[in-house]
This record gives structure tokens, sequence and C-alpha cells, in this order.
């Protein structure tokens, strides 16, 4: 590697230049970066910058207005946990409602349970709560302590080790190879003397690819002298933007520019450098990484909203029986005032000798004991809220996430990554999905580039079945085989492009197809690695002849297969510097000085890169999309329109069979216009304001009048699945929508094979470029195919979807195709067709952002497909945003790349798939699997079964509390209205919390009404999902029916039975509370659809602890329930009562679900009984 130490460069990507530059254009250069430092010298102090005083912590915080790097993500200490940890639980509503109830309990006129007893349930909702919150902060202190490590700190000239929680900004740190960055720090220096560094960012974006930084020429140096460092640093207030770093620093009396590339991040590892230097510039809570760091906002169940309505109307009901009982109570108490004395329910006065003879006991007048029966009716009834229904679906929501994480079937081998449930309040909503909305590339593709086709000057050339140990040209055999340099993977070539290059000829063709792939070569981020051979580590050699293999680590997949190619054809990229790179050209070393790089962006949609040739020629070499680099070529040429339009149905061709291309250019560069571009480049470097448009400027002086040499074609191929999977979901009736940044031909193509679109969809496309345009357009389509304004449509949808009117299957176009019932009119026969629609993001700017939402909404969801092309990250979100804001429907939003975090996040439900493109998309995701295919399986099985099992329980939580309330009150009401109570405090507070819970949780996590096979076979059966049938209104009221039924049954039978008899209260209390835990466990029983060990041992356990509680409870002489079980035990009279009392509860919900399967089957209740078909028949023919 040649060293250039040259202080007049002004930029990362300046900063060698060649030996042979001429002296004026020196002092050129010179003049230029005078005129940088005065016009960015008061922009840092305008904009109030943070200052950073190199090695000089105590002077850059002099005000102590920075924050230590110590990192802190546990929630709590031993002092804050409990109160903090109180205060956050009581933000629950529900939590609030029962501790006013335990209040209230504590008030000796209201006091109904035992003053100890009504706090048990609060105290163990808490209790758990606060055990669970506190091992989760446990786990995070654990990780704290072990983030604080050590590192090489200067001080006192020489380096010491260093807890990292006390590094502070301004001082200058050393980390070795492997190390990992412990905050963000602006490099000095690298243990390579041209200040080059490689970093591994995949603790801060999932990315396993290596990327360089650069420390500036200036101080790289001086730190490879081992001079005394300091100087001043200007940058930009901490923010949490990872791609950007603005700030200029002050060394030795230079002002130069800092940009991304200087800079390293916490969390960041260094590899392939032995060691680097920095200064810290943000530390600890101020770091990116930290800024970052934010979960992903909080979605909430649509189940769980529907349960909030129910709530509320169970709220009025817990007010209406209060009201009945404090109105009862007043009546009762006006019509025998005066007899209160002497009646056996109730005393006005205190009789017995003594001082208190004749005095109040209790009594505080009529109003107030109305009031008060009020209240104590609230605390009596309070079950009627069901607070363990809270607890339970959080159990119930963690058991169904272990199972969807250990589903093997959801296992990816590829990346070796398990299925992920990052959000566990959301799964029941798996179930409901009208709408999914996925990114392409990464997502329904494997975002590993494979280079395929290319068009040079015009001809197009193919890989061929050949690799390079099977070319047929001898000659070109042989200088392959002498290639030093053996890729990671074999890459097909074409024999004939191979032959042309290996030609020693002078024509146009030759040197095009030379100057294409050293385009490929050398305009690129990609970052050669070599070893002595493919087992060995990473390293790099002065001698070609001991390298034996070639790997490439780049950003970008794309680049990679691009740069991968050049090498298998010839061209092998072998060493990258800050100012130049090395080029092994079929055996000779070509050395190329890079002068300046204008990277890619959104805007541009090109890449460029400024080179010195050996011979002192100037070249720029770009390459970029179609759509803005054919705009910028020269056009005064024949041969060179003659060579454009058979590119360009090259690449036609090449979309059409869903190819990713580029286009491949460039010219030289003459001396004036170098200098005029190093001019403004140097000045756009140095800008603190709008540095990247004034970048895309100067940019502009060299990207034109460009010579076309050619294009390239790269498969991403589709991943396992994605057609099946895809066809299920439709015919699931699930509606799939593609948001992709790809050109439109390669996205249809890609729709076409993956099966999305089908040859008889008529394909409505939307290409405007102004909001008039877009407005005809999607009039002219509404017009064609007589789409429905949406109030009329919605109508006809929610008729449809209307689960209380009627059962009746919904077909998979039910919403989508309005458009059908108006064809029979129609002359065209095509319009009868499924629609699809294709729109570009350049429409979607002014349909977006104007008035003209509502018509595309008209037709999209008329259409069976929606493709979006070309479309930005805050576009996907939008089109979000358009179905949700507009129906109930359920949305999912499924991508890999950092730019699907908008669409993920606006979405109900966000998928996040572990590809290529890092993490970001996992982290801002509710849940995340390695393939699109198992997207399948998510909605139809667990989606399904989540949906189905949560609907039940909701419902069964209503109903259990509900018959238990019930059954109090109608003994109030014949006890003369008052808040006594049959059962005991104990028997009250265990019947929610020990004794019937278990079975419920249990059945929400193991019950399946169908076997995971059945719910892929049959995809139509999720539209259950969409019907709402597990859980709506309606059964919401038929519950509450069979609950009143129920509670009457258990309340009258045992009156009557025991009318006669002499047995107490308590008896009759004790008979009431063991009937109603079988009642309810055997109601549950009747809707288990899968029994195993633990659901028999849960439900029939439940029952026999239930006893055994009583028995204990009952062998406590100080309760007044005393010995109660031991005497009903012994009479038959107990056990037959509890017997009918169950029989004739039960008989109407049984007869009436006979009645309701017999004639009136769901699809469900049909495939049930064709699986159990299915397992009877082939025993009954053994």
């Amino acid at each position: 590697m040649e060293l250039h130490n040259n202080s007049n460069s002004c930029t990362s990507f300046d900063i060698s230049r060649s030996s042979s530059l001429a002296p004026e254009n020196l002092s050129k250069s010179q003049r230029i970066r005078n005129k940088s430092v005065s016009f960015d010298d008061n922009l840092p102090y305008a904009e109030n910058p943070r200052l950073i005083y190199i090695n000089d912590p105590r002077k850059t915080n002099d005000k102590y207005e920075f924050t230590g790097n110590e990192i802190r993500t546990s929630k709590y200490t031993l002092i804050t946990f409990l109160p903090k940890n109180l205060f956050i639980q009581f933000h629950r509503v529900a939590y609030l409602y029962f501790l006013a109830i335990a209040a209230l309990n504590q008030l000796p006129p209201l006091a109904v349970f035992g003053r100890t007893v009504s706090l048990f349930p609060l105290l163990f909702v808490l209790c758990v709560t606060a055990i669970k919150d506190g091992y989760e902060d446990w786990r995070r202190h654990r990780s704290d302590r072990n983030e604080n490590r050590e590192a090489l700190v200067l001080q006192a000239g020489e380096f010491q080790m260093k807890k990292w929680k006390k590094i502070r900004a301004g001082e200058v740190v050393k980390i070795h190879a492997d190390e990992t960055i412990p905050c963000d720090m602006v490099l000095l220096g690298t243990s390579d003397p041209s200040g080059l560094a490689y970093i591994q960012t995949m603790n801060l974006d999932g990315e396993s690819n290596l990327k360089t930084r650069y420390a500036r020429q200036e101080t790289a140096s001086s730190i490879f002298e081992g001079c005394n460092v300091s100087g001043l640093i200007g940058c930009e207030q901490p923010n949490r933007n990872i791609y950007e770093f603005t700030a200029n620093m002050d060394f030795n009396g230079y002002i130069f520019p800092l940009s991304q590339s200087n800079i390293v991040l916490r969390g960041c590892q260094l590899k392939n450098t032995d060691w680097i230097i920095g200064v810290v510039v943000y530390a600890g809570q101020e770091t990116k990484a930290m800024l970052n760091s934010a979960v992903s906002p909080s979605k909430r169940s649509k189940l769980e909203s529907y349960m909030n309505r129910e709530t509320l109307w169970l709220s009025i009901f817990l007010l209406v029986m209060c009201s009945v009982v404090a109105v009862g109570m007043g009546l009762w108490l006006h019509r025998h005032k005066d007899e209160l004395d002497t009646l056996p329910y109730y005393r006005k006065t205190f009789i017995r000798n003594g001082r208190e003879n004749g005095k109040t006991y209790r009594y505080y007048g009529i109003p107030m004991e109305t009031f008060f029966s009020f209240l104590s009716s609230i605390i009596v009834f309070q079950i009627m809220i069901p607070i363990s229904l809270y607890i339970t679906m959080e159990l119930v929501r963690l058991g169904q996430s272990y199972f969807m994480i250990e589903d093997k079937h959801m296992y990816c081998s590829n990346s070796g990554s398990r299925f992920q449930c990052r959000s566990l309040n959301i799964n029941e909503d798996l179930g409901q999905i009208r709408y999914v909305f996925s990114d392409k590339t990464g997502t329904l593709t494997e975002n590993k580039m494979e280079f395929r086709k290319a068009s040079v000057y015009g001809k197009d050339y193919r890989s061929s079945n050949f690799t390079d140990d099977s070319l047929q040209d001898d000659k070109i055999r042989d200088a392959a085989v002498s290639s030093r340099w053996k890729l990671k993977s074999e890459i097909s070539v074409d024999s004939e492009l191979m032959d042309l290059l290996h030609k020693d000829l002078t024509g146009d063709e030759r040197i095009a197809a030379h100057l294409f792939f050293l385009t490929l070569a050398a305009c690129n981020t990609v970052i050669p690695i070599v070893s002595q051979d493919a087992s060995s580590n990473h390293g790099r050699s002065e001698s070609w002849g001991e390298v034996k293999a070639i790997d490439y680590q780049g950003e970008s997949p794309d680049e990679q297969a691009l740069v991968s190619a050049a090498s298998a054809y010839g061209y092998t990229l072998h060493e990258r510097t800050s100012g130049h790179i090395a080029i092994d050209v079929n055996g000779d070393k070509l050395r190329l000085d890079v002068l300046g790089l204008h990277e890619f962006d959104s805007v541009r949609k090109r890449m460029s890169v400024v080179i010195r040739f050996p011979d002192n020629t100037i070249k720029v070499l770009v390459k970029g999309a179609d759509t803005t680099m054919f705009s910028i070529l020269a056009r005064d040429i024949e041969k060179g329109d003659q060579i454009r339009q058979l590119t360009q149905s090259h690449l036609t061709e090449y979309s059409s069979e869903g190819l990713r291309t580029l286009v491949v250019a460039a010219r030289d560069l003459t001396d004036a216009e170098l200098e005029q571009w190093q001019y403004q480049y140097e000045d756009a470097s140095t800008s603190l304001i709008d540095r990247a448009a004034k970048l895309r400027q100067t940019a502009a002086l060299v990207e034109c009048n460009l010579n076309l040499l050619g294009a390239t074609a790269i498969e991403d191929k589709l991943q396992d699945g994605v057609p099946e999977a895809i066809e299920a979901l439709r015919q699931a009736g699930i509606k799939v929508w593609v948001l992709t940044g790809d050109k439109q031909e390669t996205a249809i193509s890609i729709g076409l094979s993956c099966k999305l679109l089908t040859a008889d969809m008529q394909q409505i496309i939307i290409n405007g470029n102004s909001e008039e345009e877009c407005r005809s357009l999607l009039t002219d389509a509404k017009t064609r195919y007589g789409v429905q304004p949406a109030n009329r449509k919605n109508k006809n949808s929610k008729r449809s979807n209307n689960p209380e009117i009627g059962y009746f299957e919904i077909p998979d176009d039910a919403k989508s195709s309005n458009v059908l019932q108006q064809c029979s009119g129609k002359e065209e026969p095509d319009v009868c067709a499924p629609l699809a629609l294709i729109i570009d993001g350049n429409s979607l700017v002014y349909i977006l952002e104007k008035d003209l939402q509502s018509e595309l909404f008209d037709i999209a969801t008329s259409c069976k497909v929606v493709l979006c092309c070309r479309v930005a990250p805050l576009q996907k979100a939008g089109i979000v945003d358009l179905i949700k804001s507009r129906t109930d429907d359920m949305t999912l939003a499924i991508g890999d790349g950092a730019n699907d975090v908008s669409m993920i996040q606006m979405a109900d439900v966000g998928v996040g798939i572990c590809g290529q493109e890092g993490r970001q998309a996992v982290m801002a995701s509710d849940f995340a699997m390695g393939q699109f295919q198992f997207l399948k399986r998510l909605l139809l099985v667990h989606g399904h079964w989540n949906y189905q099992r949560v609907g039940y329980l909701v419902l069964y939580n209503f109903y259990r509390n509900a018959v238990f309330v019930l059954m109090l009150f109608w003994y109030i009401l014949c006890t003369a209205f008052s808040t006594t109570s049959a059962l005991t405090d104990w028997s009250s507070v265990f019947y929610s919390v020990i004794y019937t819970s278990v079975p419920t949780i249990v059945v929400g996590v193991l019950d399946k009404d169908l076997s995971h096979k059945t719910l892929l076979k049959y995809p139509k059966l999720y539209g259950a999902g969409h019907r709402h049938e597990a859980y709506n209104l309606q059964l919401f009221w038929i519950t509450m029916i069979d609950t009143l039924w129920q509670s009457l049954v258990l309340f009258y039978i045992p009156l009557f039975t025991y009318k006669e008899s002499s047995i107490d209260i308590w008896s009759m209390g004790s008979l009431w509370t063991i009937t109603v835990v079988i009642l309810v466990n055997i109601h549950l029983a009747m809707d288990i659809r899968r029994w195993v060990f633990i659901t028999h041992a849960a439900v029939w356990g439940s029952i026999m602890i239930t006893y055994a509680c009583m028995v204990v409870l009952d062998s406590i002489p100080i309760f007044p329930n005393y010995w109660t079980i031991y005497h009903l035990a012994k009479s038959p009279t107990y056990w037959l009562t509890i017997s009918l009392i169950i029989i004739m509860a039960l008989l109407p919900r049984f007869l009436l679900k006979v009645i309701h399967q017999i004639f009136w089957p769901s699809d469900i209740q049909i495939a049930r009984e064709a699986e159990i078909l299915r397992k009877v028949t082939p025993n009954l023919r053994s």
C-alpha cells in the first residue's frame, strides 16, 4: 500500500493525491481551502454547536451540561422499586377501581368482608405483577453491569484502563481489534497510516457487512508520528440519525469538515484493524445508539377494545343491581321503621343491660342507610368487573407466544432464526387480518443478488452454464486459471463476452466493455477482504502469489454482486484505501486515484466516482437507475442513439423477467471541468448547512453528457414458498398489497412469478406527473370499471360482514369485486375480470398529499391486487393509513429493511423479516420471523387458534363472574336487601383467584378447535375471524341470558330443596360455593375441543382443590362455617341437589348447541366433523 501524507486534502474522499499533481493545482487547492474556512467559520457558532476540546474533558464540560457514559436501562433501584412500580401499575383504571372497593370495605358501616380478606385479590395481582417486573429489571441491571467494561483512555500522557461509565466527552480513547466501541468517537488515527479502519455495525443495525471509516489525514499523520494531540471540534447536538454527522475540526490552525465516515458509534466492533484512537463527542444516553433505543409504539388488541365495550355494559348491570338493592333497602326500612328493634333481620338500638342500653346501633337514618347499602352492594358485587381477566389474559398470551416461538415449522434454517414475539398484547389480532402490506426486496425475495445478464455497447450477453473452470476457449481458460483471485462463490459467465475482454482489440466495443467492467469494479463502496485460503482469517497480503481467496463486504447486496461479477470477468478489486483503489485487470495491477465519490441517494438515484488513471487522464464513472441515467446521456452521436435504443429494449426485457437493472455510463473530464468540480466539491464538503443539497449540485457538474456503456441485470430470487403462501392468504380472504421501491416492470414480473398477479387480471395503471393527470386517471378508471363510491361500498361491506344478521360464507373477493355486480350490463367482457391496480410513487406524491385519497381508496378496495412501485418509506406508511383510517379492517405490514419501519409501525400488526438489510425492521416489529412463507402458518394456524381462544376466554370470564354475582344478588333480595352473604369471605376471594382460574388459563393456551393440517388445507376457515364468530355483541348477550338462567337455577333449587330443613345459612353457602365451581367447570368442559392430560388435570383438579380448600376452611373452629361440609356430605340430598343443579342449568345450553350444530353448522364445525370421521374410519376398517 502506498502512503500519501498530503495535508492539502479536504475531504475523506480526497485524502491522497498523485505525486504528479501540478504545483499550480496544489496552490489552487490551497486557495479553495482558505475560501472554505472563511465560508464556514461563523456557522457552527451561529447554530449553537457542541464544542469538544480534544484531550481536555474538564474544559469541554466546564458547565456540566454533558452526560457521563453510564448506561442505565433499568427502571428501578431498591429504594424506588416499591413506590415507582405501584405508581406504574395503578395507571390501569381497573386497579384503581378495586383499590377504591378495598378502601370502602375498611369503613365500619361498609365492612361487608373482613378488612384483611378484601385486600387479598388486589394484593395478589399487584404482587404477581411486581415480581414479574422485578425479575425483568434485575435482568436489565445484570445487562448494565456486563456493559460497564474497561477501555484505554489517555491520562497524563499514557493510555490507562478506565471504566466505561467514567469516560467523558473530550477524552481520547484507544480501541483494539475486536473490541466494542464504548461511546461515539471521532477518529483521530488508526493502525493504518492512511487512517483507514473497518467496523462492524451488527449491534447497531444488524448488518454483518464491514464498513469503512477514516481518520482525517491531518490527524492520522500526527497520531502515527506520536505527536501530542489537541484541537477543537464543533459538532451538531446529539440526535438519532445514525447515517449523518456534521462537524468541523480546528486542528493545527486548519479547519476541515467531518462527516459520517469520520465517526464510529457506540456498540460497533472494530474489525481487521489493529487499533484506532478517537476523541469522545457523545457519551452515555447522548450516543446515537441510545437515542435510537426507543421501543416500537404500543399497540392495543382490537378484541380488547371490544371487551372494554362489554365491560361498560357489565358496569351498567352492576350499578342497576346496586340501585335495586339500595332502593329495596330504603323501602324496607320505611315499611318497617316502627319495628326495627323487634325484627330478626335488623336492629336500630342496643337492647342489653349497661350504659349502652337504648343507644344507636350503627344506624344512620333511612337516607344514609340507603346510600351505605348502595356502596356495600358495590363491594359485594365487585367481581362483576373481572380483575382476574387482566392477569389471565397476560398469562394466556404468554403461553401462546411460547408455543409460537417453539413452532419448528416457523424456524428458518438458512438464517438460524426462530420466530420472535416482541409484543404480547395483540396475539389474537393475527386471526382477524384483512390486508397484508408487503415489501418486495428481501421480503418476497431473498435479497441475495446474482449477476445474470449484461447489455454492453448495445449487445445482450447472458450468463451461460459455463463457469470459470469449464470455458471452451483455451485462451480464456488459461487466463481464468492463472487468475490469483478466488471468489467466495463461483459466478457463471458469458463465454462470448469473456472472449471479447481477452482479445487484443482496440475497437469501440472492446473499449466500452473494458470501461463497463472497470466501472463495476470501481464505482462502489465495497471493501475487499483477501485471505491466504478460504478457511483462514481475513488479512492483507502484499504478495499476490500468496492470495488465494477474496471476499467482498458492502452495505448493498447489489454492489457486492456487481463487484463479484467484475472479478469473475477478470476485473478484481483487491485493495481500497481512503485515496486510491487497486484493480487486477487480467493479471495486470491497475492503481487508480480516487479524487471524489458521490454516493447514491434517493434524489439522484445514481452513484459516481471521479478517477485519475496512471496516464493522468480523468474519468467519471457512473451507474444508476435508468429513470435518471438516460436523461444525462450525450445525444449528439448517431451511434450513441442506436446503442441507447438497443439498451432500452434490453432493459425492458430484463425487467419483464423480474431482474433488477442498472445503467452504466462514463466520460472524460477536461482540466477546466476538473478544476471547477474540485472547487465546488471542496466548498460543498465543508459546508455545515445543506451539505447534501450542495453535493448534489456539485455532482451535476460531472454527471452529464455521459457515454452509455451498457446495463446490468441482477436476479433477486423469490423465497421458497412465497407463491403458495400468497395463494393461501388470498383464499383466506386476505388481500396482499406489495409496496416496493423497484421499477414498475420488475415489480409486475415478480407479481406474476409469485402468483400475486394472474394473466386474467385487468390491470389499472396510474402513472401521473401532476395532480390533474392523476385525478383524470383515477376518474377514468372509476368510470370504466364501475367502481362504487366509498359510502355505498361501506354499507354493502358492513351489511355482509355483520355477524349478528346471520351466518354465511364470504367469498374471496367479497369486498373487492363490487364492480362485478354491475358487469352484467357491460359490453366489454374484460370488465368482469378481477382488477389489479398498479401505481407509482410519483403519482402517490400528488394523491396522498392532495384531496385524491378517497378516489384512490375507492379504486384500491375494488381491486383484488394493489402493486405500488417506486414508493418512499413514508408513502408506504401513507398507503397503510389510507386503509386503516377508512375501514375497521385489521392491517398487517411485513418488511425487512429500515425503509419498512414506518409501514410496520403504522399497521395494526407489524412483522419483521430477519433478512440481509439489518434488524431495523425487526426492532420495530411486533413479531419477527425468517421467511415470508411463515406468514401463512402464523395467520392461518396460530392466528386462528389465538383468536378463537382469547374470544372464548373473555366471554367465559364474563360468564364465570356474572353467574357468581347474580347468585349473591338473588340471595340479597331474599334477605331484606341486606348485604350479608351466605358465603365465607375466603370463599368469595378464592373463587376467581384459585377455584376457577387455572382451567381458564390452560384452555386459553392449549385448546385447538382444528388441527394445523386442516387449517392449512382449507384457508377459508380463517374467515371466522373476519366474521367475528368467536366474539361479538350477539354472543355476549346470549351468554348473559344463559348466565341469568344458570344463576336462577343455582340459587333456587337448593332453596326449595332445603326449605323445610334445619340447616343454617353457612351450610347453604357451602353448597352454593361447591356447586358454582362445579357448574362453571363443566360449562367450560362442554366447550373444550381438545382434551389432553393437562386439560383434564386443570378442570377436574380445580374441583378437587375447591373441595380440599373447603375442608380446610371448615375445619377451623373460629370460622362460622365450622364443620358444615362434614354434615352436608353425609346426606344423599346434598349430592342429588348438586347433580340436579348441573343438569337443569346446562340443559338449555346443551340443547341449543345440538340444534345449532345440526341445522346451522359453521365451517369450523363441519371441518371438525370431517377430522373426526377421518380418525374414526381407519379404526372401523381395522
